[in-house]
């Protein structure tokens, strides 16, 4: 299988490159490989040196974080959460006004709609 070659090659150069940072071959064994004293094909695997340029930083100091709040300036919180909580309230004083009026007329007129028709029956 193709993935699996492509695999082997990835760790062979993973492990080569690890072997060449650290200036000496490691014991180090793959997780796949046969135990010592089997025969195992290894295909090789060029390893290219890539130089990387690392530049320092402009400022080293990260940025500061916005400063907090004073804690006497939660006056304005409590105050605005204080008005939106009586406004809240207010409106749902509004809408049981206005259930109980609709409720009221819509009785009303059901009563005149059974007045009506509970009249004397029509003698024929």
């Amino acid at each position: 299988m193709k993935w699996i070659r492509e695999r082997d090659a990835l760790i062979a150069q993973t492990l080569a490159f690890v072997q060449s940072v650290t200036g000496g071959k490691d014991d180090v064994r793959q997780p796949d490989a046969p135990a010592a004293g089997s025969t195992v094909a290894v295909e090789s695997v060029a390893v290219e040196a890539v130089a990387v340029e690392i530049e320092s930083p402009q400022d080293p100091l990260p940025p500061r974080p916005a400063p907090f709040p004073a804690p006497g300036a939660g006056g304005d919180f409590r105050t605005e959460m204080q008005a939106r909580i009586a406004d809240f309230r207010k409106h749902q004083e509004r809408f049981e006004r206005e259930r109980k009026e609709y409720c009221a007329a819509t009785l009303t007129r059901l009563r005149a709609a059974i007045r009506d028709v509970s009249g004397p029956p029509d003698q024929k």
